[in-house]
């Protein structure tokens, strides 16, 4: 087993060298950051907030009892948040940063893909940078024997890594985007109902706003 994969390895850096292998690596560590990802935002309950939002109509109807049983059968993250809420907590910056520190804990990860989204492409350009120079190189030491085979390997290299890194690239930043667009729309949920919460059907009461659920 490790002699099929250290025979894999190098055939990748003869391929196309370091950069390369660098590139393989990264394309790894995407798809095993994107697997944890989704199964965290599936343990936790991400876009699955059906009960949780039906406690919150109950609560805004003034029906306390049902509110409590809908939230009671809510398997969201916010439940917890939700919770302190219809106990009367009424400290919306309190509330606030325990949503918070959930969304926090559900964007863990987001640095990285990002990371490999910038990272990758300018790495592709790394590699075509060395192929040519490699290609260039070969091209001076034949001198006026010229062989169009010398230069065809060098920019081999280097179309092979510039495609490679945006191979890279392009998938992380579409899936980085994804999963940001499904956290904001956590937070405008989770605005929602606790503003609902605190604030609900024929009271005067009014929450604070709450900058960091819209806004971070």
């Amino acid at each position: 087993m490790i002699a099929v994969v250290t025979d894999a390895l190098q055939r990748v850096l003869d391929l196309g060298g370091p950069v390369l292998l660098l590139l393989g690596a990264m394309s790894v560590i995407l798809v095993a950051a994107s697997l944890y990802k989704l199964w965290q935002f599936t343990a936790a309950g991400v876009g699955r907030h059906k009960a949780l939002q039906q406690a919150v109509v109950h609560w805004d109807a003034g029906e306390r009892a049902e509110a409590r049983t809908s939230l009671n059968a809510s398997t969201s993250y916010l439940k917890p948040v939700m919770e302190m809420a219809l106990d009367g907590l009424r400290d919306p910056a309190r509330l606030e940063a325990e949503a918070e520190a959930r969304f926090a804990k559900l964007e863990k990860g987001f640095r990285l893909l990002d990371s490999l989204a910038q990272l990758a492409p300018l790495l592709g350009l790394f590699g075509t940078v060395l192929g040519m120079i490699s290609a260039f190189q070969a091209l001076q030491d034949a001198g006026t024997q010229v062989d169009p085979s010398i230069l065809a390997g060098g920019i081999w290299v280097a179309l092979l890594t510039t495609a490679a890194g945006l191979a890279v690239a392009m998938p992380a930043a579409v899936i980085l985007s994804w999963f940001e667009a499904r956290m904001d729309a956590e937070r405008v949920l989770a605005e929602r109902a606790l503003r609902t919460v605190l604030a609900p059907k024929g009271t005067s009461q009014s929450a604070e706003p709450y900058g960091a659920l819209s806004h971070a």
